[in-house]
């Protein structure tokens, strides 16, 4: 069984890259340049951002399911350079492998069935583990130590 990672659409952020700091602000999103390495992983390409890169920090929904009382949203990075989603099946994009990774296992109904956390160079492991199960249609990837979602995973 194959599974298959993406980033999220950069267009649903390109515009925003447009906006000033005021229009920014009342959007409740925040403009920053990145002082350090690790410290901004991009939710398009799915990698770090370098010092210097300009992000978006944003609220997300990434669990979006109306019925289900696990529906939630967070903060993410946007990065101004991504211009393609992370797209790859039977791959773990780079910024999953440095970081301890929370993974939750939801149905179709968008319900929690299976959660663990582990470190990420492990991932691919508990990946393969939930997808076998015919009860899960997909894993949310989180970092552990935020909290923050980092991707999606699906069967390919």
């Amino acid at each position: 069984m194959a599974y298959r990672i993406r980033g999220l659409d950069p267009r649903l952020f390109n515009h925003l890259f447009q906006l000033d700091d005021t229009a920014l602000a009342r959007r409740g999103i925040l403009r920053r340049r990145v002082a350090a390495c690790g410290t901004s992983p991009c939710r398009v390409s799915l990698q770090d951002a370098q010092p210097g890169e300009e992000v978006l920090l944003l609220a997300f929904a990434h669990h979006t399911e109306e019925t289900s009382p696990y529906r939630a949203s967070g903060p993410i990075f946007v990065r101004r350079a991504a211009e393609e989603a992370y797209d790859a099946v039977d791959e773990v994009p780079p910024i999953l492998p440095a970081r301890l990774i929370s993974l939750r296992a939801y149905d179709a109904a968008g319900m929690i069935v299976d959660a663990g956390v582990v470190p990420g160079v492990e991932i691919e492991s508990h990946i393969y583990r939930f997808l076998a199960r015919p009860d899960i249609a997909h894993v949310d990837a989180h970092f552990a130590a935020r909290g923050c979602f980092a991707c999606r995973i699906e069967r390919s």
